[in-house]
């Protein structure tokens, strides 16, 4: 059994996106619950949004000179080997200093230098891989690491299997209960109670063809009957902000209250990044992604497939989007049918209990 008054030292590392910080943020939350005594450092990636968000949840960040690497040779590349020996050397001094007892990395760049160091001082690693198809970082990593949390199955191929756990990725304990908040939510977006509501999700940053989409469609929507709350991201919103509260349309940079956000919403249109994805299994309502294409191995395109091979939701391709939307949205709205098969059978496939398990599995290497 766990002493709850230890004062563990506890390093977590993930970033770049809202996908990776996210999950670091709820996994130290659950070990701070557990551990009140316990020490947390973040390692990021200088000029990301992990040096924003990590401070506003309450946690303590370092930042690397670190980025990915571009798949057309720019400045950004060559400049990648200068920023890999910086980081490597940051990352040395930061485990030397903070001397932690077990490093949790939850991919993007920052955390391949951090874990890499943390590996080589023997101290216990575990890594949270969210998608369907690891990403470059936890790919090099799994070698060095004790432990693989998972959230899809069949990552044998990528990963030893003996490390490998499926628990799921961390999501927000307030869509748990959603249901609930129906009427609460509709209230606060002052939507019209009876109508259909459509959310549209574009990640953090926002996804401009899924906004172009939007834009080109608000008559055809307004057609529908439909009202909508637009998250279009804060790189776009000064350009779609003209259509607020026309022909029933609210548009938000960014949206802080996710769980009114899905409760309110009939249908949801979204990215298929593996946070989101995580949470809309929750949430068990109907979905249409439309996965990014501009990622890694297109693993959105791989995360939405593992949804709609269980035939719990739809998806369509950007490229698709022009030919395809209309029809695919109006099928959707005139099947009550099909709307509630795909949340049931979406609601199937929810792991609720993710952060716990992962919780549980850093627990034992602290133990060890």
């Amino acid at each position: 059994m766990s002493d709850k008054n230890k004062a563990y030292k506890i390093i977590l590392s993930g970033g770049g996106t809202g996908g990776h910080i996210y999950p670091a943020v709820a996994i130290a939350n659950e070990l701070k619950s557990r551990f009140p005594n316990a020490e947390f450092l973040f390692v990021g990636a200088k000029d990301r949004m992990e040096m924003e968000k990590v401070p506003q949840a309450g946690y303590n960040i370092k930042g690397l000179w670190i980025s990915g690497i571009q798949r057309q040779l720019t400045l950004k590349n060559l400049m990648f080997p200068f920023k890999l020996i910086s980081s490597l050397w940051n990352a040395r001094k930061i485990v030397k200093s903070f001397k932690p007892d077990i490093a949790i990395g939850t991919g993007g760049f920052a955390s391949g230098p951090l874990l890499y160091i943390a590996a080589s001082k023997k101290i216990p690693c575990l890594i949270q891989e969210q998608n369907s198809y690891p990403g470059i970082t936890n790919k090099l990593l799994a070698k060095k690491v004790q432990k693989i949390c998972v959230a899809y199955d069949n990552l044998e191929r990528f990963f030893p299997t003996d490390k490998i756990i499926k628990t799921g990725n961390p999501v927000r304990q307030d869509l748990l209960n959603i249901e609930s908040k129906t009427v609460e939510a509709k209230d606060f977006f002052n939507l019209k109670h009876g109508k259909y509501t459509l959310l549209v999700l574009g990640g953090s940053l926002g996804a401009r063809n899924i906004n172009d989409l939007i834009e080109r469609e608000l008559d055809f929507l307004s057609t529908q009957n439909v009202q909508v709350i637009w998250q279009c991201g804060k790189l776009y919103y000064n350009q779609y902000k003209i259509y607020n509260n026309t022909k029933d349309i609210q548009v938000y940079p960014f949206l802080n209250n996710m769980d009114f956000a899905y409760a309110a919403a009939d249908i949801i249109i979204s990215r298929a990044g593996a946070s989101s994805v995580s949470e809309l299994c929750i949430v068990g309502k109907p979905v249409i992604f439309i996965p990014s294409p501009n990622v890694a191995e297109d693993h959105q395109t791989k995360n939405a497939l593992a949804i709609v091979n269980n035939d719990a939701a739809m998806l369509i391709k950007e490229e698709d989007l022009e030919v395809d939307f209309k029809n695919k949205f109006s099928q959707l709205m005139q099947s009550p049918e099909k709307q509630k098969h795909l949340g049931e059978n979406i609601k199937k496939l929810a792991l609720i209990n993710a952060t716990n398990q992962i919780a549980d599995e850093v627990v034992k290497l602290l133990e060890k």
